[in-house]
């Protein structure tokens, strides 16, 4: 394999893990104030409880998600200096806003949120949850404003192939950067809201007298249930919005090959790049017209449009982008009839209790926003291609001239790596899990049997 893939798949490789874990941090952290508000309100310490538990969740996600960001940021000296020496004027501020404006404020708050419950007041303790949660949110917000300019470009001028800005308001606020924002936090709050439900239901299956896994069931459950429609329409809004400034990408999720009106919703089909059609192909007649263009008889752009005059292709790989799409879209379905079903059971007992099919189902689940946020990763990346930053430069021109065995070994070395790091992260919340469960502390801070007790109320 040639130096291009392989780096291609090393970074590739790199984001998927990280963004596993900023997903998570950037909803639980309101989350978790919600938890710390609701103590302070009711004084019921359920709540604290259910804190303590998730703000270890929070801390073991933020240290993993830091280590592999630092990881991921070297490939683009070691990988892709043609990025920084192109676009290095408009990607390094937003990169230095994130830091300045987002880690910094998640970094210095983060002490007093896991270990000044006791040692603050509790306004001070409340505020830092505040500030963490904001910081993380903050850190979203500038990452993906370099992203969404990445795939729609505003604000600039190219001088001597480098790129300059002229418009700093136009470079933030790019055509794409409300949709896709909007899209990345609910997809973060679902993901969250099948966390939250998975643990709590592994709490509940192991103990049913586990008094706080039923308030932090039931704030999973409907916080699932509340956002999944939100995040179908936002998804229709990005999708209208990606028709508009990059057709090719929707034409491979799409799976269609022609221009042309009525176009069906493809369930199924297997893609095949050499005879630019569809085999196997199961639709439904005219239904992508009617999403894609709100009309029956729009027209939609086909993959065929976007060929060079000596039929090389300028549209992405076709397959990864058709398939992850719809696993994004199953996934997405799947999270839909769950939280829904699991609410109405909630709503006509009136009780935080679900049957323990429903329970082992959230379990089954806990990862599921994993799922969905990677396959729409992958649809928004590789539908980018052979674009890095769509129309200025293509991933091909930014790649380092290094040796493709180097770039193996080093994707070989990360992978192992990242394969074990998952696989010890997910064992380490079940583990935490059971003993909360069980009722059997992993707080180093706790105090030992025969200790003095802390008592605790609400400091507000």
């Amino acid at each position: 394999m040639e130096t291009l893939i392989l780096s291609r798949i090393q970074f590739g490789a790199n984001i998927s893990f990280h963004i596993l874990f900023p997903t998570i941090t950037i909803a639980l952290g309101w989350v978790l104030l919600f938890f710390k508000l609701r103590f302070n309100a009711t004084g019921d310490e359920r709540w604290m409880d259910g804190y303590r538990f998730f703000v270890k969740v929070f801390a073991l996600t933020f240290a993993l998600g830091v280590v592999s960001g630092i990881t991921m940021s070297f490939q683009f000296g070691t990988n892709w200096p043609g990025f920084m020496e192109t676009v290095g004027n408009i990607a390094g501020p937003l990169l230095a806003y994130e830091v300045l404006t987002a880690f910094f404020l998640e970094a210095v708050f983060l002490g007093i949120m896991l270990f000044g419950f006791r040692r603050v007041p509790g306004w001070l303790h409340t505020l830092a949850t505040f500030l963490v949660a904001f910081g993380t949110t903050m850190s979203a917000f500038w990452i993906l404003v370099l992203n969404s300019w990445m795939h729609t470009p505003a604000g600039f001028e190219l001088i001597d192939g480098v790129a300059h800005a002229t418009d700093w308001v136009a470079i933030i606020f790019n055509p794409s950067m409300p949709y896709r924002l909007a899209h990345m936090l609910l997809a973060s709050g679902l993901t969250v809201a099948f966390l939250i439900a998975g643990l709590s239901a592994f709490r509940f299956l192991v103990n049913d007298q586990d008094g706080s896994a039923r308030l932090t069931l039931k704030t999973g459950v409907v916080m699932g249930a509340l956002l999944i429609p939100v995040q179908i329409l936002a998804g229709d809004l990005h999708g209208l919005n990606t028709l508009e400034h990059q057709p090719a990408k929707v034409a491979a999720m799409e799976g269609n090959w022609e221009t042309d009106t009525r176009v069906p919703l493809i369930l199924f089909a297997l893609p095949d790049e050499d005879t630019r059609e569809n085999r196997l192909e199961i639709g439904i007649p005219g239904l992508a017209s009617l999403i894609l263009k709100h009309d029956v008889d729009g027209e939609v752009p086909g993959l065929n449009e976007f060929v060079a005059e000596d039929g090389t292709p300028l549209h992405p790989p076709v397959s990864p982008v058709f398939w992850s799409f719809r696993v994004m879209v199953g996934t997405g379905l799947a999270m839909l009839v769950l939280s829904w079903t699991a609410a109405f059971f909630m709503w006509r007992s009136g009780r935080a209790r679900l049957n323990p099919w429903l329970l082992r189902g959230f379990v089954a689940m806990t990862f599921s926003g994993w799922i969905a946020t990677l396959a729409g990763w992958y649809t928004t990346e590789i539908g980018r291609q052979p674009w890095l930053v769509n129309g200025v430069m293509t991933t091909a021109e930014a790649v380092a001239d290094v040796s493709a065995p180097m770039v193996l070994t080093t994707l070989l070395v990360y992978l192992a790596i990242y394969v074990g790091l998952t696989l010890a992260y997910v064992s380490v919340l079940f583990y935490l899990a059971r003993k909360a469960a069980k009722g059997e502390s992993t707080d180093p801070l706790t105090p030992s049997s025969g200790a003095a007790e802390v008592q605790l109320v609400p400091a507000e």
